[in-house]
């Protein structure tokens, strides 16, 4: 479902501007039949359409509040941690066509004055290498994002950009033809797993430093690509974009492609495969035996782990007691594993961090939560996608190091987790690895930020709030994603009810909900609208 906003004035919107614009919301299509409310000089008009949240169980209330213009200057010191997290909003993945069109610009322009209205600092922007450097190497086409950026800027927005150089299954965003040309003759660039099956959603990390592009390494691409960058969105650096986050990996993350065949219907997600049996890996563990004095640990991975789908204890390498992952086998190709990994996040951060360093921009990178099967000795979840963290050893501990080398931040997925709605059979604790991460980060000075994994996961909301409050001190939650289910009846008003809970943790009295006793009824004010969605 779609959201409008409309204004007969500038898309620029400040608090001491609203009183004096003409201003209409909607949900669904841009019409008179689908308006909930008309915001004109000195009135607020509700609409017929107000039956239809009755009906879906919801109320609005409005609080019309004397205000005086409000001069622009630094905040006050914030003494709740809540109030202190800059709230940004992803965009959707697919904001810009191949074609370098923008999809959906209407509806995004109405959402970003949606969430302008609602006090949302920002937006972030997934800028795919598979759309700007699509047909050739070196030749970039940033026309698209450009154009949302703009967008952003007039609508008085922040700015976070995700520089993704991965892929996505869904909606369908490849990597760029030229890449994937090389990959038909050189599948070798690709991460592969025990069966030989390829994932071409990223390069493996094996080959960062082998000239596999055309003569180039993909380190070199990915240093021209910032560059390229950097050169297109100067003006954008001064006061709109305000952090950028490298790609790392599989769906940006930094991990190995562990878990990317689904999961079958109705089961628990399985302990993963590790991916390393393309030919540039196999080489590095080859070389890593070789210099260990023992050249059979150098054949291949695990022989016996499980399968993607399978449960910790269906083979031997990952059982809670005599399992070969504490063999010496077992911390010999672990410690190999996880290096790797680190070694790559290292050489992607310092290129970010060398590059935007005259910028005033943060430079960030994603970590996922593993948190399947966390509950076991050997953390197989954790394994799997190159964290050596078992019951016995902290393997966020160089992750959070790393991160700190490269003075980058920490982007935490799965925020909206909670232990108690993950299926008892999994032996999963998204928060206990949540909190260990956040001490490793904690410890190494490492800044953290949140994002959600999904719109409408239970209790949700109320566990992003728990992990932004007390000591969990966030420097930014990005929530993700604008669509059609963030702007539903279904969610949008819980999200409004949770940015005011973010800007006002507690309520005036004066504040309080009251019901709308009539469908339509006009409210005269020359100040400030509140607006309040809330659920029945």
């Amino acid at each position: 479902m779609e959201v409008s906003v409309t204004s007969s004035s500038q898309p620029k919107i400040c608090r001491t501007e609203l009183g004096y614009r003409d201003l209409r919301f909607y949900f669904g299509k841009n019409n008179e039949k689908n308006k909930i409310f008309s915001w004109k000089p000195n009135s607020v008009c509700f609409e017929s359409q107000i039956t239809r949240f009755r009906k879906a169980g919801l109320r609005l209330t409005v609080k019309a509040v004397h205000s005086e213009p409000i001069v622009e200057s630094k905040s006050p010191t914030r003494s709740n941690s809540l109030d202190q997290v800059r709230l940004f909003v992803g965009l959707p993945l697919d904001s810009v066509s191949e074609c370098n069109t923008v999809n959906h610009a209407r509806a995004i322009a109405a959402g970003l004055k949606a969430l302008k209205l609602l006090g949302v600092e920002g937006v972030e922007l997934p800028v795919w290498w598979g759309v700007v450097e699509n047909e050739a190497m070196g030749k970039y086409n940033w026309s698209g994002y450009l154009t949302v950026a703009e967008m952003v800027k007039e609508a008085g927005l922040k700015l976070h950009v995700s520089l993704c150089f991965h892929g996505s299954r869904q909606p369908k965003i490849p990597l760029p033809k030229w890449v994937s040309q090389i990959g038909e003759s050189q599948s070798s660039i690709f991460f592969t797993d025990r069966s030989g099956k390829h994932y071409k959603e990223c390069l493996s990390l094996a080959v960062d430093d082998l000239a596999v592009l055309n003569g180039k390494t993909p380190i070199q691409v990915y240093r021209d690509f910032c560059e390229s960058f950097k050169s297109a969105f100067s003006p954008f650096f001064i006061c709109t974009i305000s952090g950028i986050s490298m790609s790392l990996g599989p769906d940006g993350d930094l991990r190995y492609p562990s878990h990317h065949k689904p999961s079958k219907s109705g089961t628990t997600t399985g302990v993963g495969e590790f991916q390393c049996y393309d030919t540039n890996m196999l080489n590095l563990l080859k070389q890593h035996a070789e210099a260990n004095g023992n050249l059979l640990w150098g054949l291949g991975g695990p022989h016996d782990a499980p399968a993607y789908d399978e449960s910790p204890n269906s083979n031997n390498f990952f059982k809670d007691h005599g399992g070969s992952w504490e063999s010496p086998y077992g911390d010999f190709f672990l410690s190999w594993y996880s290096s790797q990994l680190i070694s790559h996040g290292d050489r992607l951060l310092s290129l970010a961090s060398s590059i935007f360093s005259d910028s005033s921009v943060d430079v960030y990178g994603k970590v996922p939560l593993m948190h399947s099967w966390y509950k076991t000795r050997a953390h197989p979840s954790d394994l799997t996608a190159g964290f050596y963290n078992t019951a016995t050893r902290d393997g966020y501990e160089a992750v959070a190091e790393m991160f700190a080398r490269n003075s980058s931040k920490i982007i935490l997925p799965g925020m909206d987790l909670s232990d108690e709605h993950q299926p008892r059979e999994s032996l999963s604790s998204p928060e206990s690895l949540l909190a260990q991460i956040r001490t490793a980060c904690r410890k190494h000075g490492v800044d953290v930020s949140g994002q959600n994994l999904a719109c409408g996961a239970p209790g949700g909301f109320k566990q992003i709030k728990k992990n932004m409050s007390g000591e969990n001190v966030l420097d930014l939650f990005i929530f993700q994603r604008m669509g059609a289910h963030f702007f539903s009846p279904e969610h949008f008003p819980s999200f409004t009810e949770f940015v005011r809970s973010l800007n006002q943790p507690r309520l005036h009295s004066d504040d309080l909900p009251i019901e709308v006793e009539e469908a339509t009824e006009s409210v005269h004010t020359s100040s400030e609208l509140n607006i309040h969605m809330q659920a029945a």
